[in-house]
């Protein structure tokens, strides 16, 4: 039995009426661009007429032809892949850790006592004071980036996974004794399902702060990925190439929040169907 049946049984007799879906007026997305457009065509005159200099910023127009060229020499696509590579790795080793605490926190008050402090006290530490333990600890490969993409990744999954058991109905845990659901049972048909909602939304500020703890991770000595070039255009002034990365870094941060998104609507379409009855 899912966790949908069984909110079926508990609220029957109480279902609220169908309510209005908004609906977004066709041909109206486009005005969702015309502030970033004027933005970019102001930036680009205050570069032209001189009110910005290009030492501090470079033009949108040399920008756009700097990135062309970064990515016909295979600079930026190279960069990217082994940016992504990190990522990747981070996130796969914090999202396994911090489900997994979760679990164990979550369903238990005795993982609980164990778990939860020692998590609050690692998410009160800051990246920058981590960076000489890890290299000391693992060296100055691509371990310590990695280790600290997942670190930063597994704290936001850990909260929300961990606030989503514990806000798990209780009335759904009473059905399922009821109906004699074993431990088992109950959280894979319940727990798990209950707390999906707000895992989701966990996952989605994981990643956004993975991206955010791969800047500071590719400053331990990289040879290669987007850190390395930002920091590589950085000792030669050229604010072009840095913009371009930190444009790369900002894409790929909404190009994973959409890939959630798309997670989310998909794994969660029995709430739709049921608040629509």
């Amino acid at each position: 039995m899912s966790v949908l049946e069984l909110e079926t049984e508990v609220r029957a007799g109480a279902r609220p009426g169908p309510r209005p879906q908004s609906r977004r007026l066709p041909g109206r997305s486009w005005h969702r661009w015309i502030s970033p457009l004027v933005l970019v065509v102001a930036w680009q005159i205050a570069s032209a007429t001189g009110l910005l200099p290009t030492r501090l910023l470079a033009a949108p127009s040399t920008i756009a032809a700097t990135a062309l060229d970064l990515v016909r020499d295979g600079t930026l696509p190279t960069a990217i892949a082994v940016s992504l590579q990190r990522v990747l790795a981070g996130f796969a080793a914090g999202a396994v850790a911090g489900v997994g605490t979760a679990l164990v926190a979550g369903l238990s008050r005795a993982g609980e006592n164990a778990v939860d402090p020692i998590m609050q006290m690692l998410r009160a530490l800051p990246f920058f004071g981590l960076i000489p333990l890890f290299i000391l600890w693992f060296g100055i490969g691509e371990t310590p980036k990695v280790l600290l993409v997942a670190l930063a990744v597994s704290f936001p999954l850990y909260l929300n996974t961990f606030a989503g058991i514990r806000g798990v109905d209780g009335k759904l845990a009473e059905v399922a004794r009821t109906l004699k659901l074993g431990r088992a049972q109950l959280v894979r048909h319940i727990v798990l399902p209950g707390a999906l909602p707000q895992t989701l939304v966990g996952l989605r500020q994981s990643l956004g702060v993975a991206w955010l703890a791969l800047i500071v991770a590719e400053q331990i000595n990289a040879d290669a990925g987007l850190g390395y070039m930002i920091n590589d255009a950085r000792e030669f002034l050229r604010t072009d190439v840095i913009v371009v990365g930190l444009l790369v870094y900002s894409a790929l941060g909404l190009l994973t929040d959409a890939l959630v998104r798309l997670l989310e609507r998909r794994a969660l379409t029995w709430r739709r169907e049921f608040l629509s009855r």
